[in-house]
């Protein structure tokens, strides 16, 4: 047990806490894996991250998009996937993605549904309710955590990978959804001077708000008492799944090796330092007030490790 915390803390002190900026948790917490399994994911991350950005950075810099633009927007993500599914194709731009699919027996399904999630984005302004967000992020979050998930599931037998013995989708919703909630929180700011809305149509109209007035409190202008109510729902409804998350955490990391155990609780305690910033009552929902600094992330993912040698 010496030896691992040994192992686990040589690799925390290797990683560059500094270098990571954007969306750091996943490649944090994957840091933690055998190197192969570690660029695996990192493969694949990167590939749906460069198909989300594609989307989202033409929609920050278009407030408007004609049907010609969002056909060939959507020609890309089918492109996208048809490459995938086609792994035979050695020409293909995606090689590297589709030898880690094939290598780590990635199934098609998270990268499927993700793909109909971005075509959402390209055809859609927002979401009418919750449940219809929720559906959408079965791909822009449950596919992508599903892959991480998949990643520490699998049993390495001589040169094959045998897929994980447990429902993949079933385990990673609960903190993919918890985390995409406290992301929408974090991110308003940002989102919003990106033209781009994560809250559902239905709140924004109970508490009297538009994108009109959201882009405006991005802006500076004072949070109206309904723009804290609805930050107040988003809140109630990410503890919700924190506290899934913590029971599914205690049903499938005893089925894992140690390091991956390690990851999944990196992860979701991320997470958690975001959601413990909240203060639905007093906050400004500032980039600065909730985004952790990377040394206080660092700080963090130490304390993780000791814990993990405690318990």
């Amino acid at each position: 047990m010496n030896n691992q915390k040994d192992i686990f803390f040589r690799i925390f002190h290797s990683i560059d806490f500094e270098k990571i900026k954007d969306h750091p948790n996943i490649l944090i917490a994957a840091n933690f894996w055998e190197e192969e399994r570690f660029q695996a994911a990192r493969t694949c991350y990167k590939f749906m991250r460069s198909l989300d950005d594609l989307i989202d950075n033409y929609k920050a810099e278009h407030k408007i998009i004609t049907d010609v633009e969002r056909n060939i927007l959507i020609k890309n993500a089918e492109n996208w996937i048809h490459s995938i599914r086609s792994t035979g194709n050695d020409n293909s731009g995606q090689h590297e993605l589709n030898e880690m699919v094939k290598r780590y027996n990635i199934p098609l399904w998270p990268m499927e549904d993700f793909v109909k999630s971005m075509i959402y984005d390209i055809n859609h302004n927002g979401f009418k309710s919750i449940p219809s967000f929720i559906d959408y992020s079965q791909g822009a979050s449950v596919a992508p955590a599903s892959i991480f998930v998949h990643l520490t599931g699998l049993q390495r037998n001589g040169n094959e990978y045998i897929p994980p013995a447990f429902d993949v989708r079933e385990v990673s919703s609960p903190c993919a959804l918890f985390s995409y909630f406290v992301h929408i929180i974090r991110d308003f700011v940002k989102d919003q001077l990106n033209n781009l809305n994560y809250f559902a149509e239905d709140i924004m109209l109970k508490n009297n708000l538009n994108g009109e007035k959201l882009s405006d409190m991005a802006k500076g202008a004072e949070l109206s008492d309904g723009f804290r109510e609805m930050m107040k729902e988003y809140y109630m409804i990410a503890d919700e799944y924190r506290i899934k998350t913590e029971k599914m955490l205690k049903v499938i990391c005893p089925l894992l090796e140690p390091r991956y155990q390690l990851s999944l609780k990196i992860i979701f305690d991320l997470y958690l330092m975001v959601f413990e910033r909240i203060d639905v009552e007093h906050g400004n929902f500032s980039t600065p007030e909730l985004n952790p600094t990377s040394s206080e992330t660092r700080e963090r993912v130490y304390s993780k490790i000791l814990e993990f040698f405690h318990n």
